[in-house]
């Protein structure tokens, strides 16, 4: 990719940490760029400890447009924003952050709208279907949302951390979800498998549910991006399922970055 360079160049960061696993500083320069933007995406390892005197640190910057937020900081990132987007706020956490003309911070959060988006576009809606959902922290609250928003008839939330999966279960019934429950990592029982979790990331990792009990019927989605094809979704691949990478759910969502970052 060829990218023009000036003074005029608007830039927007992306935070993590880790960071060198993400897609989004190639991929999100092309989109703006193809959109008639000087724009440029840079990447940027920012530790727990560090990241909200980074965002500060980042106010005063006039030519910085934006920050796209990644694991660990959807939470922290909250903290910053003036306004939020009606799920954002609903959420607690972000992954998108722009600039509003007076200079403060305007957030949102697309992880749930682009999986589901790539759900769709690999062939399965979640309307009246049965839903294994493994996590419950910034990804994983947000596609857990659009999941009940979309209709999932039964959508069982599983996360190591118990009392993070039980308050997003709570939160989902008092906002008039009723589907969700306390899940297991027992997939047998489900049309919809989803992985939002860094499981699968390490080549050490226990799988995010049992692989023994997922059959071919089934549709696996993941949002893992490195290694694209991870190993629950080789191994769900092996049995004729349909299924959706972390990749896809990438692409998916790269309009819509682009959309809310120039909004």
């Amino acid at each position: 990719m060829s990218v023009s360079l000036s003074g005029a160049t608007r830039i927007y960061v992306i935070i993590g940490d880790p960071i060198a696993q993400v897609k989004a500083p190639a991929g999100l320069t092309a989109a703006l760029q193809s959109r008639g933007h000087d724009a440029i995406v840079v990447p940027m390892q920012v530790a727990p400890g560090h990241v909200d005197g980074f965002i500060a640190a980042m106010g005063p910057v006039k030519n910085l447009d934006g920050i796209i937020v990644t694991v660990p900081h959807k939470f922290a990132a909250s903290r910053h924003c003036a306004t939020l987007t009606d799920r954002a706020r609903f959420l607690g956490a972000n992954n998108m952050i722009r600039r509003r003309p007076d200079g403060s911070w305007h957030g949102d959060m697309l992880d749930g709208v682009s999986f589901l988006t790539a759900m769709r576009r690999a062939g399965r809606d979640p309307a009246g279907q049965r839903v294994l959902h493994v996590g419950a922290g910034g990804a994983g609250r947000a596609i857990a949302l659009a999941l009940a928003e979309a209709g999932a008839s039964d959508l069982a939330i599983h996360d190591q951390d118990t009392a993070r999966r039980d308050e997003l279960v709570a939160q989902l019934h008092r906002a008039g979800w009723p589907a969700a429950r306390a899940g297991t990592d027992d997939p047998s029982e489900a049309d919809i498998v989803v992985n939002a979790t860094p499981a699968g990331m390490g080549s050490g990792d226990p799988p995010p549910v049992d692989l023994s009990r997922l059959s071919s019927a089934m549709h696996v989605g993941d949002v893992i991006t490195v290694p694209e094809v991870t190993p629950l979704l080789a191994h769900a691949r092996s049995l004729g399922c349909t299924t959706q990478t972390g990749i896809d759910m990438f692409d998916a969502q790269l309009d819509l970055m682009v959309d809310f970052l120039k909004g």
